[in-house]
């Protein structure tokens, strides 16, 4: 069982900057596909982006240029640093791992699953 704690959400105006923390509880971090989700109120779960095992990502269009997701092995915590925040980012974001490196923008391809932190950008 792997459990992951998010971190470093909060309010924020457009144009600002926030990053994200999510620390994992496993000494094989470094082998899992850690991914960011977002779900807005009325909306399904979205993928946001994904770290690969190695350090390989992808986005969703939307965020590419904005938002940058990076790993930190050692540390066994991912991160997700958002820039130049949009209302439209407003959510509730998660974490999560999987020992597969497919489906990675699929909610059911994680195997593992943080609480959520809220994020807000007002206008």
């Amino acid at each position: 069982q792997v459990q992951l704690v998010e971190s470093g959400g909060g309010l924020v105006q457009a144009g600002g900057s926030l990053r994200l923390s999510c620390a994992a509880s496993t000494r094989t971090f470094s082998t899992y596909t850690m991914g960011w989700f977002r779900q807005a109120p009325g909306k399904e779960r979205e993928f946001v982006a994904v770290s690969w095992s190695g350090g390989s990502t992808y986005y969703l269009d939307s965020v590419k240029g904005r938002f940058t997701i990076s790993r930190d092995d050692a540390k066994n915590t991912v991160y997700l640093q958002m820039n130049s925040l949009k209302p439209e980012d407003t959510a509730v974001y998660y974490c999560a791992a999987a020992s597969r490196s497919y489906l990675y923008t699929r909610s059911y391809g994680y195997d593992y699953w943080g609480q959520g932190t809220q994020v807000t950008v007002s206008s």
